[in-house]
């Protein structure tokens, strides 16, 4: 991977870094390729202000990943993965604009293909658990999970929730309600250490299922109700989430167990069955 930590597009070079398993792309070095300003840091400083005023969220899905400068020394640098940096390109007024998306599809993969077919998507992320293992049956599960929580994360910005920490106060309230504890509990409980580990990736079947019963309903009572206020959404959460933890009790009566489980899918126990 070494070696593609830079590519060229029509002779400037743009740096990128494989991060959560795919690429991200230096913006500055975008917008240099695009405008050829004599100073693209200064031109996407701005730009990223006149972002943020017309309210777009693009800003808030680059990241600050460390890339090596001309002085040999890496420093934190505004990256962006392929979709995002469609919307920031669609911002910069440029005749590059069209063929340095065509070169982009190319080099971020089928990235780009899915942002026009979410199906692609999902077909992608299905061969991805196979090829880790998890059972078929799982997988369906964990997929329509995905689709209940991107609709919900929908709902969440239509009512104005859009940074990560909204997301993850609210999830927590979801959690706490359905499971009696926050996602940072439940992955301790779990025995999962690393930060890019996702808890919904070492769920049971049973745990996903009230997952997205708590995830859906919360979203049926936001488009119902549509809540105005951060504290009015957290109270969402938290009924959306009880209705999963009152049905999760009465599972557990009947099966004479807890759903609340410590199992998880690392990889040595991905031959476990549930």
């Amino acid at each position: 991977m070494e070696r593609n930590k830079i590519i060229v597009f029509e002779n400037r070079k743009i740096r990128r870094v494989w991060h959560n398993e795919e690429w991200y792309f230096s913006v500055v070095d975008v917008c240099g390729a695009l405008t050829d300003s004599p100073d693209a840091g200064a031109y996407w400083r701005k730009l990223k202000q006149r972002l943020k005023e017309e309210g777009s969220e693009v800003v808030t899905f680059c990241h600050g990943l460390k890339l090596e400068a001309s002085d040999g020394k890496k420093y934190a640098t505004d990256c962006a993965n392929t979709e995002s940096m469609f919307r920031i390109i669609q911002s910069i007024p440029s005749p590059k604009a069209e063929p340095f998306k065509r070169w982009l599809a190319k080099v971020g993969y089928e990235r780009v293909k899915e942002i026009e077919n979410p199906e692609l998507a999902q077909e992608r992320m299905k061969e991805l658990y196979e090829k880790k293992g998890y059972p078929k049956d799982w997988i369906d599960k964990r997929l329509r999970g995905i689709a209940i929580r991107q609709n919900l994360t929908d709902e969440w910005k239509e009512r104005g929730m859009t940074t990560e920490r909204d997301f993850a106060i609210l999830t927590a309230e979801i959690s706490k309600a359905a499971f009696g504890l926050t996602p940072s509990e439940y992955k301790e409980l779990k025995g999962l250490t690393k930060k890019n580990q996702n808890l919904h990736d070492h769920m049971t079947d049973l745990e996903l299922i009230f997952t997205m019963l708590g995830e859906k309903v919360t979203t049926e009572i936001s488009q119902n109700e549509k809540p105005e206020t951060f504290g009015k959404n957290k109270q969402v959460a938290k009924r959306g989430g009880r209705v999963a933890g009152k049905a999760r009790h009465e599972t557990e009566k009947e099966l004479g167990r807890s759903i609340v489980t410590n199992q998880n899918y690392l990889p040595e126990n991905l031959s476990v069955s549930h």
